[in-house]
């Protein structure tokens, strides 16, 4: 293989296509027209002398050959990329693009206060939220796609962990629900009729398992996957919520929730802040964390304010 004949913008397609496993999404991923990344699956198919996608039914999927360039080649374009990283993060001008993960509520009552920082101090910086996948997508390759994870859970190969905020559970109910006054005791906590929240990579309701553990089994009507789901099914029917209460204060006047203290407290919630140990020292990395960090700290301080 001649390397002056290879252009490195190919190598950028081929770890779009082989993290994609599609034309169209990886075109998206790295902002080209569908067919220019067409174009560069055929010249990559050339060189390498293997069709690396191939379509089975409705979907594409990966042949041996592009499974084995997975991981190789996102270390190698890592390994390039560096090259390029300055010693110093210049916020105000730098045009960097971040990458994070996390569930609704952390999006509720995280990215408003951060973005204000960001906007202030980086207006052309970009932060793409995706939804928290679950505890089995930590792995290498996740790690270098990713900036931050703000989750539950204790720490992950390949992460740095530090507590974010911490926060309590708590029973949202719409203003006026008829069993508002008596859920706290818990005869009619569990004669209620409540909404669940499994998020993705969990096989039931965090609540549950706690009071499964007490041998206690509440009344689930309704399954949702996120907390925001269930808070607005909650504003409007009799259904009962059990959720974080940071996530209730926040909603409350908008949705028309009342907080009620549940008979059984199952304590204190903790979100911690993860980020890859490859990007310990890295000067935009160290930014973001800083912003976040501080974030969190504001949430804290407005907790201890109201307490």
């Amino acid at each position: 293989m001649n390397l002056n004949s290879l252009d490195l913008n190919l190598l950028t397609a081929l770890d779009a296509l082989l993290r994609e496993a599609s034309v169209s999404r990886a075109a998206m991923r790295i902002r080209l027209s569908q067919p220019a990344t067409s174009h560069a699956l055929q010249r990559l198919r050339d060189i390498f002398g293997d069709p690396l996608l191939v379509r089975t039914g409705a979907r594409m999927e990966l042949t041996p050959r592009a499974l084995a360039l997975r991981a190789p080649l996102a270390q190698a374009l890592d390994q390039v990329r560096g090259l390029f990283v300055p010693d110093d993060f210049d916020a105000a001008r730098s045009e960097r693009q971040f990458r994070l993960m996390m569930p609704d509520l952390a999006v509720e009552l995280l990215m408003p206060p951060l973005m204000e920082k960001v906007t202030r101090a980086a207006p052309s910086v970009r932060i793409d939220v995706v939804p928290w996948r679950g505890s089995a997508i930590f792995h290498a390759e996740f790690a270098r796609t990713i900036d931050l994870v703000i989750s539950i859970g204790n720490a992950f190969k390949g992460f740095h962990r530090q507590l974010l905020y911490t926060d309590s559970d708590a029973l949202a109910v719409r203003r006026g629900h008829p069993m508002a006054a008596k859920l706290k005791r818990r005869e009619t906590f569990l004669a209620a009729r409540h909404v669940g929240v499994i998020i993705r990579g969990a096989n039931e309701d965090l609540i549950d398992t706690w009071l499964r553990a007490k041998g206690i089994e509440r009344h689930i009507s309704l399954v949702v996957s996120g907390y925001l789901e269930a808070l607005h099914v909650a504003a409007r029917t009799d259904l009962v919520a059990f959720v974080p209460r940071r996530l209730i204060a926040a909603l409350s006047k908008q949705l028309g929730l009342v907080t009620v203290t549940p008979p059984l407290d199952p304590g204190v919630d903790e979100q911690f802040m993860f980020h890859p140990t490859r990007a310990q020292m890295d000067p935009g990395s160290i930014w973001l964390r800083r912003l976040m960090l501080e974030t969190g700290r504001e949430l804290e301080q407005a907790k201890r304010k109201l307490s």
